[in-house]
């Protein structure tokens, strides 16, 4: 049960280009917005879709999958974990972001 824990599956699509960040040690790191979308009836019979955005990372071998093969519109399916961080901004207000760290990931439908 321990690999229960902390762990994230979506399918969805990626709501912008790959954000790409290296590192002084030569490690990369590579941000997008995932979009995920969801149906349902309503009780007057309307359906109704909805649209969740999800900050994922990936880091090292899959940031550099990442940057080449996928941009905006892709379709991807992640399995990964759930973190959230802080941090001061320029006025000083704390910030705080949750992101899903990516340790798998699985490239859907065609290739732009």
């Amino acid at each position: 049960m321990n690999t229960l824990r902390n762990k994230v599956q979506l399918i969805g699509n990626l709501g912008n280009d790959p954000q790409i960040f290296l590192f002084e040690n030569g490690n990369k790191k590579a941000s997008v917005s995932l979009a995920t979308n969801e149906s349902y009836t309503n009780k007057a019979g309307e359906k109704v879709e909805q649209t969740q955005w999800h900050n994922i990372v990936f880091f090292g071998k899959s940031a550099d999958i990442v940057e080449r093969f996928l941009s905006k519109g892709s379709e991807v399916a992640i399995e990964g974990k759930l973190t959230s961080r802080s941090y001061e901004d320029k006025e000083g207000d704390t910030r705080f972001v949750t992101e899903i760290i990516a340790n798998e990931m699985l490239m859907l439908g065609r290739r732009a």
